[in-house]
């Protein structure tokens, strides 16, 4: 761990504006550090699965529970926040603390949830 000093020392030799810009250029450019993707699996687990640009798999676990379906559910929709919200009648607020892991899905919610992380398309219907 680095003290204050050397954290001080070593941000004074930095350029963050060109480090964002950077960023922002690679971004663009559609180069990427790494890519999560989430696949909703038949027993309501999800399969969390992460890629390196070089095409390396760096980690694929298996995860449960609410948070997890929700995250697949929307991704696998491709919808927004504010769109599967929207299609699944509750606030961006209470989606936001849904996928942040704060709060939890009614009984209800959670198995509209399944539902739709096993069929995105679904979501089509609901809107």
């Amino acid at each position: 761990m680095m003290t204050d000093a050397q954290l001080q020392a070593r941000d004074a030799k930095r350029d963050i504006g060109a480090e964002l810009l950077e960023a922002v250029r690679e971004a663009k450019a559609g180069l990427w550090a790494r890519k999560t993707t989430f696949e909703a699996l038949p027993d309501g687990s999800v399969r969390r699965s992460v890629l390196h640009p070089d095409g390396v798999g760096d980690t694929q676990e298996v995860l449960t529970g609410s948070r997890w379906q929700l995250m697949a559910a929307r991704m696998q929709s491709g919808l927004t926040q504010s769109e599967f919200a929207r299609a699944t009648g509750v606030s961006v607020r209470t989606l936001q603390e849904w996928e942040q892991g704060r709060k939890v899905p009614s009984g209800a919610a959670q198995s509209l949830l399944k539902l739709v992380s096993r069929h995105p398309e679904l979501l089509g219907e609901l809107t």
